[in-house]
């Protein structure tokens, strides 16, 4: 399963730095608008201590674990929506990701411009909300014009997506995103095929300074902190010169490191497992003396969905599936203890996945 989560925001505000300590990468962060002009891509994964837990009962001789690209878009601007500061191309850009990591700027220091010449998150949050509902308006009145005369001749399909546009029109209007919007579970699947930016899941990630990490009272991330409560979104707060310094650690180092700040795991771990929740992911293992895996999957899905990210052979031949839970596994010790206790489950094609489930499928092709 192919996922990417772009991360947004003004120009200066940590971004490619942040995305630097996420893939090691040596992508370009300097001190002026527009640094970034086309994305850069990273494959990062998905931090998830099952992996090990499940490893200390199954020895394997390779693990592999879920994985997300992240895409670091270069800063936008006011006026984007109108193609300020090649706001057009970056705009575009957006539409190709699943989920954004917006990151806002909550540390001063003089020698880092800002855009706007003050700190400021909440305003800066707007700016970019701003910019990107003004794109979605444009890009559904486009979309009115086309379908608008279809739906007033009677034609069904037309007048059931002329009736959605007209209730997102009327809410991007009201200067909210798409995401806030009830919608049916139909109107979400309609949705999807119009790639609107706003209608994509978002968290906050608080770039804050290194003293601010040690405790220090930070007023901006306060703001920012009040604000996402208010749009009950997410906010993970990191210092991304601190995150930089930790990705160039190896393990030992960077428990000690942490362990000075009085932090469990890095702010990238935690940022790295929100945008998975956010995308509504669970994650199934496999397991066996060859390999330990990790698989993304969809909240909801079923047995054979489960088969079928493993290889489409599976699911199309798809039998039944030998299952028990991580829980399983701590408690009896052993696979061969788990089935005696009852515990190892044979579940046919209705059975719905639980994050966590350790799986061996069945299947004829």
């Amino acid at each position: 399963m192919s996922l990417s989560v772009g991360i947004i925001g003004l120009p200066n505000v940590g971004k490619s730095t942040i995305f630097n300590a996420l893939t090691n990468a040596t992508v370009a962060s300097e001190n002026y608008a527009f640094c970034t002009i086309d994305p850069n891509h990273g494959i990062v994964q998905v931090p998830d201590n099952r992996i090990d837990i499940i490893n200390s009962y199954i020895p394997t001789e390779k693990i592999i674990y879920n994985s997300i690209e992240f895409v670091d878009i270069a800063g936008l601007v006011k006026g984007a929506s109108t193609g300020e500061g090649l706001g057009n191309k970056f705009l575009s850009q957006i539409r190709n990701v699943d989920a954004i990591v917006h990151v806002v700027r909550c540390f001063d220091n003089k020698d880092i411009t800002h855009v706007d010449g003050s700190i400021n998150p909440v305003r800066d949050i707007e700016t970019i909300n701003t910019e990107l509902i003004l794109k979605d308006i444009e890009s559904i009145d486009k979309r009115v014009k086309s379908v608008e005369k279809l739906a007033r001749s009677g034609d069904k399909d037309a007048k059931t997506e002329f009736t959605l546009l007209t209730k997102i029109s009327d809410h991007l209007n009201s200067g909210d995103l798409i995401i806030n919007l009830d919608l049916t579970d139909e109107e979400k699947i309609t949705l999807k095929s119009f790639a609107l930016l706003t209608s994509k899941p978002m968290i906050f990630v608080a770039n804050i300074s290194d003293e601010d990490l040690m405790g220090q009272s930070n007023e901006h991330a306060t703001a920012l902190s009040d604000y996402a409560k208010s749009k009950e979104k997410s906010v993970i707060e990191l210092s991304g010169s601190i995150e930089m310094e930790i990705a160039g650690m190896d393990k030992e180092d960077q428990k000690e490191f942490l362990n000075e700040y009085g932090l469990k795991e890095s702010g990238l771990h935690r940022m790295i497992r929100y945008a998975y929740r956010i995308l509504n992911l669970e994650t199934f293992f496999t397991a066996g003396p060859k390999e330990i895996r990790a698989w993304s999957i969809s909240r909801g899905a079923t047995a054979p969905n489960a088969a079928g990210v493993i290889h489409s052979d599976f699911e199309r031949g798809f039998i039944k599936a030998e299952i028990y839970n991580i829980e399983d596994l701590v408690e009896f010790k052993t696979e061969e203890k788990i089935k005696g206790a009852g515990k190892l489950r044979q579940e046919g094609k209705d059975y719905i996945i639980n994050d966590g489930d350790i799986i061996f499928f069945k299947f004829n092709v």
